[in-house]
C-alpha cells in the first residue's frame, strides 16, 4: 500500500470519528448514563433527599417477595392476554379488507391510522368518558340493546377490560399498516394460480396468505409484547392502578415508587426485574423465529 493510499484511509475513518462523536456521546450521556445509573441505584437505598446508602440485592430480595409486584406482574400478564390476541388478529383482518381496490380505500386506511398518531393523553381522557357508566356512549349503546353495562373503570372486575379496549382501538392502527405492507409483499402470481386451479377462498388465506405473512406476523407480536410489558400511560391517565389495584402494571408501580413515594432505589430494581422477564421472553420468541421460518 502506498503512502498516500494510506493517508487516504485514515483521512476516511477520521472523518467517519468526526461525524459521529456528537451522537455517540449524546447517546453515551443521555441513553447508557441514565441505564447504568438506574443499575447502580438498584443496589441502593435513597430517597432523593437523604444520602445514598448501599444496601446489595436488598431491592431485590424485596420486589420478588412483594406482594404488590406480584399483583402488578398478574395484571400485566392479565393486560397481555386480553390486548394481544385482539390486537393483532383485528389489524389482520382490516388489512386484508383495505388491500383490496375498492373506492375510499386510501380514506379508511387513514381514518384507521388516526388513533396511532394520537397522543395517549387525548385517547385515555376520551375513553374514559365514552366508558363512564352513568353518562358514556358505551353504556348508551349498550341500554339501546337491552343490555345493563357494567361500571367499567370503577368496577375491579371491568377496569381491566377498559384499559385493554381503550389500547386495541388505539393500536389496531399499527397493526394494519405493518400487515398493509406485509401483503403487497405477497406475489401475485401466487394468487393468480391459486384462481385458475379454483382454489376455495379460505383456503388461499390458509395455505398462501398466512404462511407468507408469517415474518410480518413475527414481528408485529413481538413488538406489540414488549409494548404490552410497558403499559402505563392509559393506564395512569385512566385509573391510576385502581379500583382496589385492579388495574396496577409493573410500570404504574415503578412511577408510584419513584415519584410518589421516593424510593428510587426500589423502583429501579423492579425497573430491573422488568427488564430480566422482557429479556427472556425476547430470547423465547427468537427460539420460536427458527420455528416459524420452518414453516414458512
Amino acid at each position: 500500500m502506498s503512502t498516500a493510499s494510506f493517508s487516504r484511509g485514515w483521512s476516511k475513518y477520521a472523518a467517519l470519528a468526526v461525524l459521529l462523536t456528537p451522537s455517540l456521546v449524546g447517546m453515551a450521556i443521555f441513553v447508557m448514563g441514565p441505564i447504568l445509573g438506574s443499575l447502580a441505584l438498584s443496589f441502593t437505598s435513597w430517597d432523593m433527599f437523604a444520602a445514598i446508602e448501599w444496601v446489595g440485592f436488598a431491592n431485590y430480595f424485596k420486589a420478588i417477595g412483594d406482594p404488590a409486584v406480584r399483583t402488578a406482574l398478574g395484571n400485566t400478564m392479565l393486560f397481555i392476554l386480553g390486548y394481544l390476541p385482539p390486537v393483532v388478529g383485528i389489524g389482520l383482518c382490516l388489512a386484508l379488507l383495505l388491500n383490496r381496490a375498492f373506492p375510499g380505500r386510501t380514506l379508511f386506511r387513514a381514518i384507521y391510522f388516526i388513533p396511532v398518531v394520537t397522543s395517549w393523553v387525548a385517547v385515555s381522557l376520551v375513553w374514559k368518558w365514552l366508558l363512564n357508566p352513568e353518562f358514556g356512549l358505551v353504556n348508551y349503546g349498550l341500554s339501546l340493546m337491552g343490555i345493563e353495562g357494567p361500571g367499567w373503570l370503577y368496577d375491579p372486575q371491568w377496569a381491566m377490560a377498559g384499559i385493554v379496549l381503550t389500547s386495541v382501538w388505539k393500536d389496531i392502527g399499527f397493526v394494519m399498516v405493518i400487515y398493509l405492507a406485509g401483503l403487497q409483499e405477497i406475489p401475485d402470481n401466487l394468487y393468480e394460480a391459486a384462481a385458475i386451479d379454483g382454489i376455495h377462498p379460505l383456503n388461499v388465506f390458509w395455505r398462501i396468505t398466512l404462511p407468507l405473512l408469517a415474518p410480518t406476523t413475527f414481528f408485529v407480536t413481538t413488538i406489540s409484547l414488549i409494548n404490552s410489558f410497558q403499559v402505563f400511560d392509559q393506564v395512569w391517565i385512566m385509573t391510576e392502578g385502581g379500583p382496589a389495584g385492579a388495574t396496577s402494571v409493573v410500570m404504574e408501580l415503578i412511577y408510584k415508587n419513584a415519584f410518589r413515594y421516593y424510593q428510587m432505589g426500589y423502583a429501579s430494581a423492579i425497573s430491573w426485574l422488568l427488564f430480566a422477564i422482557i429479556f427472556a421472553v425476547t430470547i423465547v420468541q427468537n427460539l420460536a423465529q427458527r420455528r416459524w421460518g420452518a414453516v414458512e
